[in-house]
């Protein structure tokens, strides 16, 4: 299966880039498509981490305002899993590991890959690569964020089972954060295993 691409015009360059494409591709059924109009949402790849205190049996996740959640009942306060873009010269593991300290002071010492996966190609570039991070939970907590960056963060720690309850009550309904806790909850076991060896 081929595409191509015919047209690519930018529309707006801000905190993300608007671009509108014109393409075609093979059909299922053989032949190609007529040229597509797409408007698409283009930045970087971001890197998200739920860090996890394996002797404490705590988890680590933040608190703050997200402006695409500003029109629900519940309010524009998400709680998140740690996450940030990552730029030209960084892995995307040392954007985990720098996106915990400067998001909750949290050390990071090792990253255990869960899962890639774009959030939606339908209609963005954005790739997601989500990480569990074995950190220490003692003395984290307050509040965190870059003020350049207009970050006011507020970090949580708790137990797996309050991040659970969460989750089934609908407090967590960010999709990284949903995902990375049911990930977590699927692997408890072994990640419990592997990390207190």
């Amino acid at each position: 299966m081929r595409w191509t691409s015919v047209k690519q015009t930018p529309l707006y360059k801000g905190f993300f880039e608007l671009v509108g494409v014109d393409l075609r591709h093979d059909l299922f059924a053989g032949g190609e498509s007529r040229v597509l109009h797409r408007e698409l949402l283009s930045h970087g790849d971001v890197s998200a981490v739920l860090p996890y205190d394996p002797q404490r049996d705590e988890l680590v996740l933040i608190e703050q305002f997200r402006v695409g959640a500003r029109g629900r009942e519940d309010g524009p306060w998400l709680t998140e899993v740690i996450a940030g873009y990552q730029e030209p010269d960084e892995s995307p593991e040392d954007v985990a590991i720098r996106e915990s300290f400067e998001e909750a002071g949290c050390h990071v010492t090792e990253l255990r890959q869960m899962l890639r996966y774009y959030s939606t190609p339908g209609g963005s570039t954005e790739y997601i690569y989500l990480y569990l991070g074995r950190t220490s939970t003692q003395g984290v907590g307050g509040i965190h964020g870059l003020e350049a960056e207009g970050e006011d963060i507020r970090v949580q720690v708790v137990s797996p089972q309050t991040a659970y309850k969460w989750l089934e009550d609908g407090r967590i309904d960010s999709a990284m954060t949903v995902i990375a806790i049911q990930w977590f909850r699927l692997h408890y076991d072994e990640i419990r295993e592997a990390w207190l060896a």
